[in-house]
């Protein structure tokens, strides 16, 4: 019972907002509510500051936070080695912000370990990455690039950005336009945090091409459906356009190239399956 309400706790902390809390940890506001106002209750300390829509941690919180963090790593390092320690089988977790590189090395690892359970969560690139540094997954495959000491990073493919349009949008007549062809259009984006967004938005400022809207959309299956009915169109990476008659793919001059990288954290790459995943993800690449 006290590790989920530390958990709260630590993530309450990190995020400053209960909502974006329950959200991370897959609970309900309320519950997170409850399991933080039990900790203090049950101990008599006041853990966060409470004032306006941001908690801010106490003195108490301040100190208990690193300690939270180590009790925590320790869990998630004790569930790691179990679910390693297996001669043949075991478990791998995967988070990765597109399946179409990913899926590839997936199922040639299944054919060599077949014992194994893979199982595979979707995100933006954000979101993936702090799975990894959370323990969460034990692979990360990400369009971001991310200095960090901690992580071990492999390339695992290279795609350019294109522009993706409904095959009755006037623009579908060329095969190639520049840039500024996309002034004054419903450009169609991923929420924040997603790397084709943050790419799209900075080479649109560098070449001053001011579009007409901008509609925020969740999901890459999504925008491709809202490009579907010409509600706008979208740079997406060369990839992750399906094959569609009433889909238009145009190249676009000068596009800048999207690299997928595969992530895991230093610590864990010698273990069994990390280092296996890894070391495939390096044979495929140099053929």
């Amino acid at each position: 019972m006290l590790s989920a309400e530390l958990k709260a706790f630590y993530m309450v902390a990190r995020l400053g907002s209960i909502t974006l809390a329950a959200k991370k940890l897959g609970l309900s506001q309320p519950t997170v509510t409850t399991q933080i106002r039990h900790l203090e209750s049950q101990y008599a300390v006041e853990l966060f500051y409470r004032g306006g829509r941001r908690l801010t941690l106490s003195d108490d919180g301040v100190r208990l936070l690193p300690m939270v963090k180590t009790l925590l790593q320790q869990e998630a390092d004790i569930e790691f080695f179990l679910r390693n320690s297996g001669q043949a089988e075991g478990a791998l977790r995967i988070a990765a912000t597109a399946p179409y590189y990913i899926l590839d090395l997936v199922k040639i690892f299944r054919q060599r370990l077949p014992q194994v359970e893979v199982s595979m969560e979707i995100g933006n690139s954000q979101q993936v990455l702090e799975m990894l540094e959370d323990y969460r997954v034990d692979i990360a495959a990400s369009s971001q690039l991310l200095e960090d000491t901690r992580l071990v990073r492999r390339v695992l493919g290279t795609d350019p950005l294109v522009l993706a349009v409904h095959r009755s949008h006037p623009l579908a007549v060329h095969g190639q336009v520049p840039l500024s062809a996309l002034a004054g259009q419903c450009l169609l984006v991923r929420e924040r945090g997603s790397t084709t967004r943050s790419l799209t938005e900075a080479w649109l400022k560098n070449e001053q091409v001011n579009y007409g809207t901008l509609l925020e959309i969740g999901s890459r299956e999504s925008i491709r459906e809202a490009v579907l009915r010409n509600i706008g169109i979208s740079l997406i990476a060369r990839h992750e356009v399906p094959h569609n008659p009433d889909l238009k793919v145009l190249t676009i001059d000068n596009a800048p190239v999207m690299h997928e990288y595969l992530y895991c954290l230093k610590e864990r790459r010698q273990a069994r399956l990390p280092a296996a995943f890894l070391g495939l993800a390096q044979e495929v690449s140099a053929l």
